[in-house]
């Protein structure tokens, strides 16, 4: 038996300097450990029991040690079992003492306890801790079957009373995790008891053992194994058995474990607690689903499916795939799923992740029109987006959709003001800027300025903002931005830190520090409003330290001062050029039906119609479209010679092409005051309501109706800046018809799930509205699109 002052120095020498050498020696090395560790143990059992009759005795090991993955200074969990019948109470006594006293001689930490099998069997039922550990003992030394049947009878025990267990377990992990963080956002990360640490590996595998889930294996394994690997290096570099990575021993555990930088470190322990984090959340909705249909199950249990669109349904709370056969005919599909998950705020199903990262053609370089509407979408989605992002990367989709995306994905940040990794801070940026949507003319613009305002932070950039314009350049280039807007979010990615080092570090009175501001953003007011919400975003997401009350208040001073020298914004969209109105047209409208033509569009479709204008025809076409399930991306109305001439774009989630002769009919019964037609559109807006319980982080505030000054002479121009929801387009029509104004033209966009509406409106006499009337419409638009709301 190895001397007892012998074991600490042993046990770190079987994990010392040379055992680390090798890439992939974790599983090597942690096998001689806990070689030596059973031989020690048995050593001291065998001269503990010497002369002694010990059948149905035997020393067992629970926690790490009985695990077989012990670090060099783990603490020992050890349980003397036996059945009560070979030895009295007294002589089991001292046996445990004759066990434990060695142990503690040689310094290593000890958690015993000396227990009957009924008596494992209790402490289980009423302790969840020691239920969920008890699942892992193992013999070490005397009568293995006292140690089986104790280990059967408690994982019958937990399979058995899974269904009420279930809801505890889940609730201390949600008590644990929210005590010791998230183990892939921390620069100090708590190894075990973090989310993502090694405790729900140990919950994983309880859950699998309770026959409620199945375990997901390869790179949570290999995930598992690295913080094993780290957690072994920092008990040899600090000499204690410690589980945090502080972070005065980064060096040294980076240089023992063969890294040349640290932060490389923290970037691998970083992917390996969002892979066990990812994989921990995805198995407790597995279990949960299991444990419903075990209470409902009466009979074969079918899968209740609400529909969201486009073949994707929501079951038991997440969003899945209908069909196989849509994996093959739509790029756009892993979008599609994107965007609906998070605005449901639901996770993507495992299986369906997988399959859309595997089935799925890639995106065309440049992307589609469909495409960047899409992504602009889920990067309006709110806070949602977070675990779809997350799902999405851990799947490699981000990967395919944004190669640049690697360099920065966990990758630590050392300045004491931000709390998250690039990657993650950038999608919380995102979230942020959600709530600042109103106050810019293209919210697609600032939530792509705020995905890669940081994507410049990768190993060797002197300073990010610098190096991450011509890297989102590329970016933008590849998903076929134009040339316009590539420029305006480069710039802001450049200059993004510009405004709240002006505001806080200089004289605001200075006109030198205006100039300074003015410059940045060429001398653009939108482009400047929208780097104004970029800062104050950048800064909230980054914590609490970046964006306190006084520097808001500075920035919200400084970017005043300004607006004094910078000229209006210019209004988002002129009114269409007035043209011919072609023959066929007119002779379709001669014979009293309305002229429609619809034209697919590589997955959407635009839909041309003209008809004789008339008061609330806007109205009642926006209205149509809605009812028949389609989504307007954009539109361009107009009126010619009392004759509307309108251009719509539109998504049919239902996946159905929008059928010509049924809009005609539609529109020929609404002119004639039949409004049945529209009755599918209340379902649709209830159907399409906020989930309930939804957070309001990044919500983007009231609605707004701008009046554009001077843009048009011949009529009055508003810009409504709303969120995009089914019928609203009706909604503002007949606001419109019921203030007694005609709809001249009007250009409708759509930019990350907010509307960027242009109105050109007249009076019955055809002139601009005056002032009394201006404010009176300004009023109901807003209203329509709080009822829209």
């Amino acid at each position: 038996m190895t001397d007892v002052t012998d074991v600490a120095a042993r046990r770190l020498d079987l994990a010392g300097t040379r055992a680390f050498e090798t890439a992939g020696s974790g599983p090597e090395r942690r096998l001689r450990l806990a070689e030596f560790n059973r031989e020690w143990l048995t050593g001291i059992w065998q001269e503990a029991t010497k002369g002694s009759n010990v059948e149905g005795v035997a020393l067992a090991a629970v926690g790490s040690v009985g695990r077989g993955d012990a670090g060099p200074l783990s603490d020992y969990d050890l349980v003397l079992l036996h059945y009560g019948r070979t030895l009295s109470a007294d002589e089991i006594t001292r046996l445990a003492d004759r066990i434990w006293y060695p142990i503690w001689d040689a310094g290593v930490r000890l958690d015993h306890s000396v227990r009957t099998v009924n008596q494992c069997r209790a402490v289980a039922a009423d302790d969840l801790t020691a239920a969920v550990g008890l699942l892992d003992i193992s013999a070490v030394a005397g009568d293995a079957e006292v140690v089986a049947a104790a280990r059967a009878t408690v994982s019958h025990d937990w399979r058995a009373n899974a269904r009420k267990r279930l809801p505890q377990l889940t609730e201390a992990m949600s008590v644990r995790h929210h005590r010791h963080g998230d183990l892939a956002q921390s620069i100090e990360p708590e190894l075990k008891e973090a989310h993502g640490g090694l405790r729900d590996m140990t919950v994983l595998n309880a859950l699998a053992e309770a026959w409620l889930a199945d375990r997901p294996r390869g790179e949570v394994d290999a995930a598992y194994g690295t913080l094993l690997d780290v957690r072994d290096a920092v008990h040899v570099v600090t000499g204690r058995g410690r589980d945090r990575l502080g972070r005065e021993d980064h060096d040294a555990v980076a240089a023992l474990l063969g890294y040349d930088d640290p932060d490389d470190l923290l970037a691998d322990v970083s992917d390996a607690g969002r892979a066990i984090a990812y994989a921990i959340d995805g198995t407790v909705r597995r279990a949960a689903q299991s444990q419903r249909a075990r209470v409902l199950r009466v009979g074969p249990r079918r899968p209740q499916m609400r529909p969201l669109g486009f073949g994707l349904f929501e079951s038991d709370g997440e969003v899945v795939l209908g069909s196989g056969r849509l994996l093959d005919s739509d790029p756009h599909l892993p979008l599609r799923a994107a965007v609906l998950a998070a605005r449901a705020n639901l996770p993507i199903a495992p299986v369906t992740l997988e399959n859309l990262a595997t089935k799925c053609a890639d995106l065309p370089t440049p992307w589609t029109p469909l495409a960047r509407g899409l992504f602009s979408d889920l990067l309006a989605a709110g806070p949602g987006l977070v675990t779809v992002w997350e799902g999405l990367d851990q799947q490699g989709i981000i990967e395919r959709w944004l190669p640049e995306w690697v360099a920065v994905r966990s990758r630590p940040q050392r300045n004491a003001v931000h709390r998250h990794t690039v990657d993650r801070h950038l999608i919380e940026t995102v979230v942020h800027a959600t709530g600042l949507l109103r106050g810019v003319g293209r919210a697609d613009l600032l939530l792509l300025a705020a995905l890669l305002h940081d994507i410049g932070k990768v190993p060797g950039a002197h300073d990010h903002s610098v190096a991450g314009a011509p890297i989102a350049e590329a970016i933008l280039r590849r998903l076929g931005h134009s040339d316009a807007d590539v420029a305006t979010v480069v710039a802001l990615v450049r200059e993004h830190l510009t405004l709240i080092e002006l505001a806080t570090r200089r004289d605001h009175s200075d006109p030198r520090t205006i100039d300074a501001a003015i410059a940045a953003v060429d001398g653009d007011r939108d482009r400047f409003e929208l780097l104004v919400a970029l800062t104050e975003a950048d800064a909230v997401a980054a914590g609490p330290k970046a964006w306190t009350d006084w520097r808001a208040a500075l920035l919200n001073q400084f970017a005043a001062a300004v607006r004094e020298r910078l000229s209006p914004s210019t209004p988002a969209a002129g009114e269409a050029e007035p043209s011919l109105v072609p023959d066929d047209l007119v002779s379709t409208l001669a014979s009293g039906e309305p002229y429609v033509a619809v034209v697919p569009n590589g997955g959407s479709y635009r839909i041309d119609i003209a008809d004789r204008d008339r008061l609330g025809l806007f109205a009642d076409t926006a209205g149509l479209l809605a009812a028949e399930g389609l989504v307007v991306r954009t539109a361009v109305l107009r009126t010619v010679d009392g004759i509307a001439v309108n251009e719509w774009h539109v998504e049919s989630p239902s996946d159905a092409e929008p059928e010509r002769d049924r809009i005609v009919r539609g529109l020929m019964r609404l002119a004639s005051g039949d409004r049945a037609p529209l009755g599918r559109l209340d379902r649709r807006r209830q159907f399409a309501g906020r989930p309930s319980g939804q957070s309001t982080i990044g919500t983007p505030g009231q609605p707004r109706a701008l009046v554009v000054p001077g843009a048009s002479q011949e009529a009055t121009v508003i810009e409504v800046r709303a969120q995009d929801r089914p019928g609203l387009l009706h909604e503002l029509g007949m606001a419109f018809a019921k203030a007694g104004v005609s709809v001249r033209s009007a250009h409708i966009a759509t930019y990350a799930g907010q509307t960027l509406d242009t109105f050109y409106v007249t009076d019955f006499s055809g002139r601009p509205l005056d002032p009394a009337k201006v404010a009176q419409v300004v009023g109901v638009v807003i209203d329509a699109c709080d009822r829209s709301t």
